[in-house]
């Protein structure tokens, strides 16, 4: 099988109905967001919706990047001619990072996200309010250091994956190895950011929603939820592009290696939430089974639905090696795993601001839906900017060749 089978000039074009389903999705979306802040009392379940979503689009994006920094340092041959996708991915990161401190810094300046350690009072000895835990923590949780953390960590991936993304198109342009060691020396610096500071990341956004609480292994947990689903969101970009008929050189032995790599962080992210969960639960100190208290006690139902959709339903369709070989099965369960994912995310982050006063309606599926629009036409929009494949990759024929 030979390059010459290939059109490697294909390009996406972005246009009829994905374009149009995309736009009709973000509509919907704005309708959701206009129909939350129309009522006073339905604000801070609006805010805690969009910081899902927010944070969601933001780390499948930030995952984009990492997926492209690891086949570098690996110098991975088998996903050479796939990479243009999670590149789409990380071009689109700089939308999802604005859109993200936008939501955390609207929801800092109402008060409706992160109350827990921003209200009035609680720093101060002489006030009714003063909580003496938080006060310990106020030299990490303050509103500038907070915000300055943020701006920092996102734009530094933001940065790393437009020069990854950059870095190829020059290669496509220039040919040689110039651009493929930039990659790699690149990535290599990327990583180790990445690494010791997405934890922090997830401390700050999602773990300081309930600032009386505290788990080393959260970051981690975080990690592998935002790793698996950047791999489904590829899995699924693939193999949609490969049905409409697009991407004729990825083979079976791609979508395996891909399915692989979702079968196994679903075990990974399985793996970290049993250890946190363990561990509370066996030394069942107050202060730490608080968490989970109000899980189980009113989110019973998205509690047990997280480990259905994002334990049992991956690994059991993707024990078998043909099923992740097949299209459909795997299409179906990276759908499955992103849902999941949804959930695993309103879990973290509903008990911490809406409390008990949860609830699933226009809301929840509207701007759920109005992000995966925004996401598609971000995305789709970048990827046909560029030739479906990197030409001039030093791995290309060992992809187009890629069997197993």
């Amino acid at each position: 099988m030979g390059t010459h089978n290939y059109n490697l000039t294909e390009q996406f074009e972005f246009t009829g109905k994905a374009k149009t389903l995309s736009i009709v999705a973000i509509v919907i979306g704005i309708a959701a967001i206009a129909y939350g802040f129309s009522g006073k009392e339905l604000h801070e379940r609006t805010f805690a919706n969009l910081l899902l979503m927010a944070y969601y689009f933001a780390c499948v994006c930030m995952s984009g990047a990492f997926f492209l920094a690891v086949q570098f340092v690996a110098q991975a041959g088998w996903s050479a001619s796939i990479l243009r996708v999670p590149q789409a991915m990380a071009r689109t990161l700089p939308i999802a990072v604005l859109i993200l401190l936008a939501v955390i810094g609207a929801g800092l300046y109402t008060h409706n996200l992160y109350h827990h350690w921003h209200a009035d009072g609680l720093t101060d000895p002489n006030s009714a309010n003063y909580d003496k835990l938080i006060d310990g923590k106020s030299s990490f949780l303050n509103v500038p250091f907070f915000m300055a953390r943020q701006v920092i960590f996102l734009g530094v991936y933001s940065i790393f994956a437009m020069l990854l993304s950059k870095l190829s198109a020059n290669e496509d342009l220039e040919g040689g190895l110039n651009s493929y060691r930039k990659s790699f020396k690149y990535s290599c610096i990327f990583l180790v950011i990445y690494g010791f500071t997405t934890p922090v990341f997830a401390f700050d956004t999602v773990m300081s929603l309930e600032a009386h609480w505290f788990s080393t292994m959260f970051g981690w947990y975080n990690f592998a939820a935002m790793w698996v689903t950047s791999l489904a969101t590829i899995a699924i970009i693939i193999i949609l592009l490969k049905k409409s008929g697009y991407m004729s050189w990825v083979n079976n032995s791609h979508l395996h290696n891909l399915g692989q790599f979702i079968f196994g962080f679903s075990i990974f992210w399985t793996y970290v939430w049993f250890a946190q969960f363990l561990l509370i639960y066996y030394a069942n100190m107050p202060e730490e089974t608080v968490y989970f208290y109000k899980r189980f006690e009113h989110y019973e139902f998205w509690f047990y639905l997280n480990l259905v959709l994002n334990f049992l339903a991956p690994v059991l369709l993707l024990m078998d090696r043909d099923n992740k070989r097949q299209e459909n099965i795997l299409l179906t369960v990276s759908i499955v795993v992103l849902c999941g994912h949804w959930v695993d995310y309103y879990q973290m982050i509903m008990p911490g601001t809406v409390a008990e006063h949860h609830a699933f309606g226009f809301i929840e599926i509207g701007i759920a839906v109005g992000f995966v629009g925004l996401f598609t036409f971000t995305v789709l929009n970048a990827l046909s900017k560029k030739a479906l494949i990197a030409k001039n990759h030093p791995f290309l024929q060992e992809s187009l060749n890629h069997h197993l």
